[in-house]
């Protein structure tokens, strides 16, 4: 019966906002634990500055460097590096490339289509 009212109670698409295309969910990186968010409004797969020094990845030159506007004072942000990030949920094991930013929202960002 729960399950039929969940079914039944789908959002509309007409209130749907960028808020509602994204869940958060804890994984592990190199055996840390670590927040991830998954978005369907992200255009990119984004691993944390921070998380990346921590956890000490390694990090490779962006092929194709570009500029990305970020929500900080100091304007565009030049995305030049990726770092592969091997994570799990659960026991869903996955490596996932990533560029590097610095963010503080969460340690990896994914976008939908990297599930």
């Amino acid at each position: 019966m729960m399950i039929r009212r969940t079914l039944n109670n789908q959002p509309s698409m007409n209130h749907e906002t960028q808020r509602e295309n994204f869940f958060h969910i804890r994984c592990k990186a190199l055996e840390n634990i670590c927040f991830l968010i998954v978005d369907n409004g992200s255009c990119c797969n984004c691993c944390s500055t921070r998380m990346v020094e921590k956890l000490n990845l390694q990090v490779i030159p962006h092929p194709k460097p570009y500029k990305l506007q970020w929500l900080n004072e100091d304007g565009d942000l030049t995305v030049d590096k990726w770092v592969k990030v091997s994570l799990s949920v659960g026991n869903y094991k996955d490596e996932v490339l990533c560029d590097v930013v610095p963010m503080e929202a969460c340690h990896i960002l994914l976008e939908t289509m990297a599930i």
